[in-house]
């Protein structure tokens, strides 16, 4: 007897597929180039998820957020570089990016006048770090905003 597939051991490969409404052998006619036993091993895990594979699997899903997915769990650079990022309404969006860009615009001047040198002082570190730590948060709702954008003109 087979094992049932349930939501836990589903992986995002089959989460997404399903939540598209497709069957494996309308993603495999929608990819145009994997087979659906192909998807099936992709989903299972039997097969590692090559690049071209997920970005043609994103595509006839239309969830670039599976690209993101990939990139922050299974791709060893997007792993350190690129975390996955959570989608999120619009409104929630830019209301985060004023208000990261207010926060950021208190520390300008702080910036520029460590800046001003060409070097980080030691006196400088801890402002320098706090204000890297807020660029990192404009970056992440940046692209949370990218994948708003992404998922928005797909449809």
């Amino acid at each position: 007897m087979g094992r049932r597939s349930t939501k836990e051991n589903k992986s995002e490969y089959q989460l997404s597929r399903e939540e598209a409404g497709l069957t494996r052998e309308e993603a495999s006619e929608a990819t145009g180039f994997l087979s659906d036993d192909k998807i099936e091993k992709l989903e299972s895990g039997k097969t590692q998820v090559r690049p071209d594979e997920v970005l043609a699997l994103a595509e006839a899903y239309n969830k670039p957020e599976l690209i993101r997915w990939y990139c922050a769990n299974e791709c060893p650079i997007g792993q350190k570089y690129y975390p996955e990022v959570e989608p999120k309404e619009l409104a929630n969006i830019a209301i985060e990016i004023l208000s990261e860009l207010n926060t950021l615009n208190e520390s300008r001047d702080r910036l520029i006048s460590i800046a001003a040198d060409s070097r980080v002082s030691p006196d400088e570190y801890r402002d320098f770090y706090r204000i890297k730590e807020q660029l990192s948060e404009i970056a992440e709702t940046a692209r949370a905003l990218q994948l708003w954008v992404e998922k928005k003109l797909d449809n």
